[in-house]
């Protein structure tokens, strides 16, 4: 008779459709049934909630202690305290009840999920997807937050420069996000029809949260840089900002404003039908200028074909060959970027053999049932070599 399968407790500290909440609807969608089940706590519900239901997960809804930039200072860490001691109070008992045999602490900004294994006497993984050594905050935070990650049973780090951050601890290793879609992208006249972009520009299009370190600022300078000015390059900006941070966007409107690029960069939000977005561009923009782990943004655009240039740093070299399928730049340097775009817009034809190069190789190397079963394997590792008696 087969065993049951097994309860992994999900923690995630968002409800968002950004790069970490489609790689967990991801994780959970793929999960053998026969292996294991999900039950997600989220810090709120959101369309998120919804996608993981649909993919089988129970989702419950209870505050988490996450650490935020924004909670570094004294009140900050009253704050914090304060959900740590909420978590230990709710969140073992909770993996008690429901027999869960390991929990997956999906980000490491998640605090709680140490104190519920732990109490529960169960394994537990951390999903690092955060780089935080170069990084200004939570900087001065890192060495307590390092020992604390270090407590975990597992560190599944998604890019080689995240793994570092932890030296050589035994249970940090390299586990590479997967494509959790490879958008389809909309027939370019289309597209362009629908975001209102003339038909004959060269458009770059920069998809992720609006923040003070994703690039948007240095897209936005190199729009005005003679190498794109003169081309009448357009820029359109997909993503808004996290919430309690829209002063980034307020931010990125006035240098708008001083740059005066009128109608030559948009900013149309979030959206969903990343298709379209991608449909209209001519390239892919990542300039992030802290070391970004590895972006969602850059893997869905590298998959759908579409030649991007990228911030030499964090991640970004491991989804982009330079010359090979896209080109790296250095970070917060707008010449560089207005260059090496200007250098796709001059030569379609090298620019869609970089496409297509970079289609084929991110298809290959970040393949979701590769991820998936990486993942569960590190699960069957865990749940055999540390709590053998658990189950759900």
């Amino acid at each position: 008779m087969s065993a049951a399968p097994r309860t992994i407790l999900f923690l995630h500290s968002s409800a968002g459709r950004y790069g970490a909440d489609l790689q967990l609807a991801g994780i959970v969608a793929g999960l053998d049934p026969a292996r294991y089940r999900a039950l997600c706590v989220l810090p709120e519900r959101g369309r998120l909630g919804d996608k993981l239901e649909a993919a089988g997960a129970e989702v419950l809804t209870r505050p988490l202690a996450v650490l935020r930039r924004g909670l570094a200072g004294p009140a900050g860490m009253v704050s914090i305290a304060g959900g740590l001691r909420r978590d230990r109070r709710e969140l073992a008992p909770l993996a008690r009840e429901r027999g869960c045999a390991l929990v997956h602490s999906n980000t490491s900004v998640i605090l709680g999920g140490h104190g519920a294994a732990e109490r529960a006497g169960i394994p537990h993984l951390v999903h690092v997807r955060e780089i935080y050594t170069g990084s200004a905050a939570p900087a001065p935070l890192w060495p307590l937050l390092r020992r604390r990650l270090l407590r975990a049973d597992a560190l599944a780090c998604v890019s080689g420069p995240t793994a570092e951050q932890f030296g050589s601890a035994p249970q940090a290793f390299v586990l590479h996000d997967g494509l959790t879609r490879t958008p389809a992208r909309l027939d370019r006249d289309s597209a362009r029809r629908e975001l209102r972009l003339p038909r004959e520009r060269f458009v770059v299009a920069l998809l992720g949260r609006i923040s003070d370190w994703k690039g948007q600022d240095v897209l936005a300078r190199a729009l005005a840089e003679p190498a794109l000015a003169d081309a009448g390059a357009i820029g359109v900006v997909a993503g808004d900002c996290f919430p309690g941070q829209e002063r980034h966007e307020q931010n990125l409107r006035r240098l708008h404003e001083e740059l005066r690029l009128g109608e030559r960069l948009r900013l149309i939000g979030f959206r969903d039908d990343v298709e379209t977005v991608l449909g209209a561009a001519d390239a892919v923009a990542v300039p992030s200028t802290r070391p970004d782990p590895l972006p969602n943004a850059a893997l869905e655009a590298a998959a759908a074909g579409l030649p991007i240039v990228a911030s030499r740093l964090g991640g970004l070299p491991e989804i982009v060959r330079d010359g090979e399928t896209g080109l790296l730049v250095d970070p917060g340097d707008p010449v560089a970027l207005a260059a090496g775009l200007r250098k796709l817009a001059d030569d379609p034809a090298a620019a869609h053999s970089l496409g297509a190069a970079g289609a084929a190789d991110v298809r290959a190397r970040f393949a979701l049932p590769t991820m998936l079963a990486a993942l569960q394997e590190h699960y069957d590792r865990l749940l055999a070599q540390l709590a053998p008696s658990c189950g759900g």
